[in-house]
C-alpha cells in the first residue's frame, strides 16, 4: 500500500500549537465543517424546541465547536468541560488553566473557566458545590433565554441535573437532537471521514506488513497505534485484536498472548483518526507460514458473503425494519454467536442508527429511514459456537441519492478467499 503524505497544518496563537484551526486542511474547509456542524445541531435543537443544551461529552463538543482538549480524560471526569449553546451563543467552559484552546474559534462566542461538579473535586462539599453550578448555569441560561426554557442535557452527574430542574428549568435529553445532527454529513465532513480512513489504511497496512507467528497480539496491536498517531491521528476506542482460539467468541480484548503459526487475527480499527472523525473497518489475517486451512477459507468467505450482500441491499429511503427483512440470513451454526448489529451509523464515533438482524428486530429494533449523506459500517461476525476460530470483517460505506459509495478501500485477503 502505498504511503501517503500526511501534513497536519496548523497556526499559532500566542505561540501555541493550535489543533484543527487551519480553512484549509488536506483540501479540507474545516471553517465550512465547524459551521455546518454546528447549524446541524441547533436546527434539531429547534425542531424539538430545545432552547439550550449543555454538552459535556468531549465527542459532541468537538461535534458542535471542533474544539478538543484532553479527549480521553474529559470523557471520565464530566463535567470537567462543557459547552451551553443556543440558538445565538455558544459558551465553552474549558478546563482549568486551558482557556486558550477554545480561543479564536468562529463557533464560540466566549471560552469561560469550568466549575468542576464532581465528587472528586468537591469531596464531601459536593451536593453544595453541585447546588451552585446549578444556580449559576440556570441563571446564565435565564438571561439567554429566559425562564422557564426547555434545556438538553447528556452526561452530567445526578445531583447536577436534579439541581438544574430546582432551578425551574425544564431538562430533557439531548442525546437525540446531537445524534440526529451527527447522521448526515456533508461534503465537506466527508473529506475529513476519507482523510480518516486513509490513514487508518496506512496503519492497518504496516500492522499486516508485521505480522509473525511469536508476536504478542499486543505488540502486533501497538504497530497500529503507533502509525495513527504519528499521522495526527487520536486514539483507538477499543483494543479488539486477537490471534487463533481467542478470535472465537468475538470481542476478546488485545493480551500477551502470542500469536502460533497459521492462526486467524482478526482486528476492528475503532480509530478515532485524523479530524476527529471514526475509521471503523474489519480485516481478518493468517498468521503463516503456510496455507489457510479449508475451515479458516469458508469462515472467511462467509463473512464476505455477509457483508456484501447486506451492502447490496442498502439504499437510501429504506427503513431499518425493510433493511433488518432483506438482510442475509445468518446460517443457523453461526447465529448463536454472530455480530450484535448488522450494521451501524458513523461518524466522530459509532453512532444512530443502529441496523439490527432480522432475529433481533423485535426486541432491539427501532425504525427510521436511511438517508443520503449517512456513513454506515456493514458487519460481519462469523464462528461457531465452540468453534476454533473466527472472522471479523466490516466495511464503511457512505449513502448517496442513488446508492452507496464504498469508503473502506483496504483489499480483503485473497487467498483466504479461494
Amino acid at each position: 500500500m502505498a504511503e501517503l503524505d500526511w501534513h497536519a497544518e496548523r497556526s499559532d496563537l500566542s505561540g501555541l500549537a493550535q489543533l484543527d484551526r487551519s480553512p484549509d486542511t488536506d483540501g479540507i474547509d474545516l471553517v465550512a465543517v465547524r459551521t455546518y456542524r454546528q447549524g446541524r445541531v441547533r436546527a434539531e435543537m429547534a425542531r424539538r424546541g430545545i432552547a439550550a443544551v449543555i454538552l459535556s461529552d468531549p465527542v459532541n463538543i468537538r461535534y458542535a465547536t471542533g474544539t478538543r482538549n484532553m479527549q480521553v480524560f474529559s470523557m471520565r471526569n464530566a463535567p470537567s468541560r462543557y459547552l451551553l449553546m443556543t440558538q445565538d451563543r455558544s459558551i465553552l467552559f474549558e478546563f482549568t488553566g486551558c482557556l486558550h484552546l477554545g480561543q479564536g474559534f468562529e463557533t464560540v462566542d466566549e471560552v469561560r473557566a469550568s466549575k468542576t461538579a464532581s465528587f472528586v473535586a468537591a469531596g464531601p462539599h459536593i451536593a453544595e458545590r453541585e447546588r451552585a453550578w446549578a444556580a449559576e448555569m440556570a441563571d446564565l441560561i435565564n438571561t439567554l433565554v429566559g425562564k422557564g426554557a426547555t434545556i438538553g442535557l447528556e452526561r452530567l452527574n445526578a445531583g447536577v441535573a436534579l439541581a438544574l430542574a430546582e432551578q425551574g428549568l425544564r431538562i430533557v435529553d439531548a442525546q437525540e437532537p446531537v445524534e440526529m445532527a451527527r447522521a448526515i454529513k456533508s461534503a465537506e465532513e466527508m473529506k475529513c471521514v476519507i482523510a480518516s480512513l486513509r490513514a487508518t489504511e496506512i496503519g492497518v497496512g504496516k500492522l499486516r506488513d508485521a505480522i509473525r507467528p511469536g508476536l504478542t497480539e499486543v505488540e502486533l496491536w501497538s504497530v497500529l497505534h503507533q502509525s495513527i498517531i504519528a499521522q495526527n491521528g487520536d486514539y483507538v476506542e477499543t483494543r479488539l485484536l486477537s490471534a487463533g482460539a481467542r478470535t472465537n467468541p468475538w470481542f476478546q480484548e488485545t493480551t500477551d498472548s502470542v500469536i502460533g503459526e497459521n492462526e486467524l487475527i482478526a482486528l476492528d480499527t475503532d480509530v478515532v483518526g485524523c479530524h476527529g472523525y471514526y475509521a471503523d473497518f474489519s480485516r481478518t489475517f493468517h498468521s503463516g507460514p503456510g496455507k489457510p486451512s479449508d475451515k479458516q477459507r469458508e469462515l472467511y468467505r462467509v463473512a464476505h458473503e455477509q457483508v456484501h450482500y447486506n451492502m447490496g441491499i442498502l439504499r437510501p429511503g429504506m427503513t431499518f425494519r425493510d433493511y433488518a427483512d432483506e438482510a442475509w440470513n445468518i446460517p443457523d451454526r453461526y447465529y448463536a454467536n454472530r455480530y450484535y448489529l448488522s450494521a451501524h451509523g458513523c461518524g466522530m464515533t459509532g453512532e444512530y442508527p443502529y441496523l439490527y438482524h432480522h432475529g433481533d428486530f423485535p426486541d432491539a429494533g427501532y425504525d427510521g429511514v436511511i438517508e443520503p449523506g449517512m456513513t454506515i459500517c456493514v458487519e460481519s461476525y462469523i464462528g461457531e459456537d465452540g468453534g476454533k476460530e473466527g472472522v471479523k470483517l466490516e466495511q464503511q460505506v457512505l449513502v448517496t441519492d442513488t446508492g452507496i459509495e464504498l469508503l473502506s478501500q483496504f483489499p480483503f485477503e485473497e487467498e483466504l478467499l479461494r
